[in-house]
Formats: C-alpha cells, structure tokens, sequence
C-alpha cells in the first residue's frame, strides 16, 4: 500500500494532506510530494496526517527528512494530526516541527483562510471540504 496527496496552497501556506500508509514502499512518493510542495508554494508546509493510517520507522525518518529538507529552503515543516501509532521522534539535526493537535488548529495558528490552488495524486478519493476548490 502506498500513499495518496494533495497539496494545496494558501496565501501564506501550503497543506500537504497525506491518505494512506507511509512505509517504506511510500517514501519516494511522498518525497516526490515535498518536491512538489517546494516547488509551488511559499512559507510553512503543514502536513495534514488526518487520512494517514499509519507510518512505519522509515516513514517516520522520511518526514523528519522532509523537515531538513524544507528548512534548507527556508520553509518550515508543520504537523496536524499525527497517528495514533507513535510520534515523530526528530534527531539533533532536524529543525523544530511544530505539532497541533488537527488541521483545524494547525490553519487557525496561522490564521489561513480559503485555498488558493490545489494538486492531488490521481488516488485522492477523499471528499473536499467546502473551502477548498476543485482539483486544478
């Protein structure tokens, strides 16, 4: 099982909404998603863990990976959400991630408010909220 995406961007923002399993068969996918994310947005990426069903250890050090890798660009990596099934456990050279408690507070901290564009995986089969828009 791999994972699904979606990022969308905000006017100061970008969610990356993650769907699936992320182990180790899914890392390069989402690696390919923080890409995607670097490459078509600007400030904090909060990663929207809602539809995530679980991660592996791999998975775990591809998000504190994701994290290193945003910081290099002078973005910040966010998490919303996180499983159940354990906690991101950075090393000394990741930067800080902030947590929050679901996406809901993540956009509130920040005081985010409507979507701008938004990209997905041709999986992404979750429902859209109502403020975001149809797939670009």
């Amino acid at each position: 099982m791999t994972i699904e995406w979606r990022y969308t961007t905000r006017l100061d923002l970008g969610v990356l909404s993650l769907a699936g399993y992320l182990g180790a068969d899914a890392t390069d996918r989402f690696a390919g998603a923080i890409g995607w994310a670097l490459a078509r947005g600007a400030g904090p990426v909060i990663l929207d863990l809602t539809g995530l069903l679980g991660w592996s250890a791999g998975g775990q050090i591809a998000v504190a990976q994701a994290a290193r890798r945003l910081g290099e660009s002078g973005r910040q990596l966010e998490l919303a959400a996180i499983p159940a099934d354990g906690s991101l456990v950075p090393d000394a050279t990741c930067p800080p991630v902030p947590v929050h408690c679901d996406l809901a507070a993540a956009l509130a901290a920040h005081g985010a408010h409507g979507a701008v564009k938004q990209w997905t995986t041709g999986g992404w089969l979750t429902p859209q909220s109502p403020e975001e828009p149809a797939h670009t």
